[in-house]
This record gives structure tokens, C-alpha cells and sequence, in this order.
């Protein structure tokens, strides 16, 4: 009868990838962990998620430690998932690695090889028809995963039918097509044309965004948390006054904003 083989030792440099690796097979083997042995992708999903957004959230606020720890927890989805595989004979650790240095390697020939690529856009260029020649038979939309956020959806499949030169030649162009939607949203009368409509805005502004050389998703991730700052402290002056949100007129609501900007820029 054929026994499991011995776990590998846990190296003492937890500094180590070797160290990591060893822990996860160690969780994963038939000594392990119950929890971690009963894991599947699909189930492991909604963490991979949770913790790519909680990383987000570290590199917005820009300190460093939590973006080492938020990383390392990435890096254990992506372990655990390999493990997962090696557990059902799907693929093997190594398999991971040598697919996504072998991709790394033929994409960057300017690096690699012979080839040349003197800014940042010329390496972008470069990529895309690397991987349009990987994948010649595919429409250029196909890998845009449709679990993207909507607006990170929107930039990536127009940056890419932008690199294939489906474009305006300038800004003007967007620009003009925004009135144009806008004037259409305004006109919708049904529900159904108000979110198609609505659609189109947001569309297009996407398009400018990435025009202008904005990250619509990050753009709109600091609008977001500068109003939850300001509407804190709209409710904190609120407070402080004995006043209702919900009774106030607009010049008093007016007042109460324009002071928790002056507040936020330290003027009062």
C-alpha cells in the first residue's frame, strides 16, 4: 500500500518563496488543514476579490506596510489556487510560474532580444500586437473579462479598439459626442432609453478619461471617498449647530459644504 509522502521541511528564512510554497502544500497535503483542503476556485473566488480591493484600498492610502501585507495576501490567493489545482491534477505550482515567465520573456523582445522599444507607448504597442499574433484567429475584445467593473470594462475595450486605431484623432471628438449623449439622456422618456442613454454617457466618458490619460475606476474611487470625507463633516457642522439634514433649505446645505471644504483645506 503506498503512503503519502513526507511533507516538505518549512525553511527557517520565512523571507523565502520556498518558505510559502512549503506552507501552503503543508496546509493543502493529507495532514493539513481541513478548511484548506475542502477549497475549490470557486469557492477561494470571493476572497481573491476581497483581498485585490482591500490592496487597492492600502495603495490609495499609501502606506507601505499594508500594501506588503495586502500583497503577501494576494500572493496566498494565488497560491492557494495553484494548490488547489495540484491537489485535483489539474496543473502543478510550477505551472503557474513558467507559463507567466514564458509570457513575460516573448513580450518583452526589447528586453529579451533583438528588439527595440525607446518609451513607455512603444512598449505598449508593442505588447498588443505581440498578443494579437499569440491568438490571430480571436477578436481583439474576446479576453476583457466581463467581471470587470463596468467602468474598468469600458476604458479596456476601448483602449484596446483605440490601439487597433478605431479613434477620433483628438479630444474634440469625445468631447462633442458627450453633449451629444448628454442631450439625449435629457430627452429619454422611457426607463428603458433613460438607461440605455445613460449608458452611452458613461461610455463616452470613459472614453475621454482614458484619452486624457485618467483611470476611471481610480478617478472615481477619490471622487467617492473625497464627498464621504465632506459629507462627514457636513453632518459633524450639522451637529454642532443642532440642525437636520432632512429639514435644512438648500443655502443652508450650500453653506454647510462650501465650510467643510474650507475645513478639509484647513481655512477654518
Amino acid at each position: 500500500m503506498a503512503t503519502d509522502p513526507e511533507p516538505s521541511p518549512i525553511p527557517d528564512d520565512l523571507r523565502q518563496f520556498e518558505a510559502l510554497e512549503a506552507i501552503i502544500r503543508r496546509l493543502h497535503g493529507p495532514e493539513g488543514c481541513p478548511w484548506d483542503r475542502e477549497q475549490t476556485h470557486e469557492s477561494l473566488r470571493p476572497h481573491l476579490l476581497e483581498e485585490a480591493y482591500e490592496l487597492l484600498e492600502a495603495i490609495d492610502a499609501g502606506e507601505a506596510d499594508a500594501i506588503a501585507e495586502e500583497l503577501g495576501d494576494v500572493l496566498l490567493q494565488v497560491l492557494m489556487h495553484a494548490a488547489v489545482a495540484e491537489r485535483l491534477g489539474e496543473f502543478e505550482f510550477g505551472d503557474v510560474y513558467s507559463r507567466i515567465a514564458a509570457k513575460l520573456v516573448a513580450r518583452h523582445p526589447h528586453v529579451f532580444a533583438d528588439a527595440t522599444a525607446e518609451t513607455a507607448e512603444d512598449v505598449r504597442e508593442s505588447w498588443e500586437v505581440l498578443k494579437q499574433k499569440e491568438r490571430p484567429d480571436k477578436p481583439r475584445l474576446e479576453g476583457v473579462p466581463a467581471t470587470l467593473p463596468a467602468l474598468a470594462e469600458s476604458q479596456t475595450i476601448q483602449g484596446r479598439a483605440r490601439r487597433a486605431g478605431f479613434d477620433w484623432p483628438d479630444i474634440q471628438g469625445p468631447l462633442e459626442k458627450l453633449s451629444e449623449e448628454i442631450a439625449e439622456l435629457a430627452l429619454a422618456e422611457t426607463e428603458k432609453d433613460r438607461e440605455e442613454e445613460f449608458g452611452d454617457v458613461l461610455f463616452v466618458i470613459a472614453h475621454i478619461a482614458a484619452t486624457m490619460g485618467v483611470d476611471g475606476e481610480q478617478a472615481l474611487r477619490r471622487a467617492n471617498g473625497k464627498f464621504r470625507r465632506r459629507f462627514g463633516l457636513v453632518e459633524q457642522l450639522a451637529a454642532q449647530e443642532s440642525l437636520d439634514l432632512n429639514e435644512m433649505d438648500m443655502d443652508t446645505r450650500d453653506e454647510l459644504w462650501e465650510r467643510a471644504k474650507a475645513s478639509e483645506r484647513g481655512e477654518l
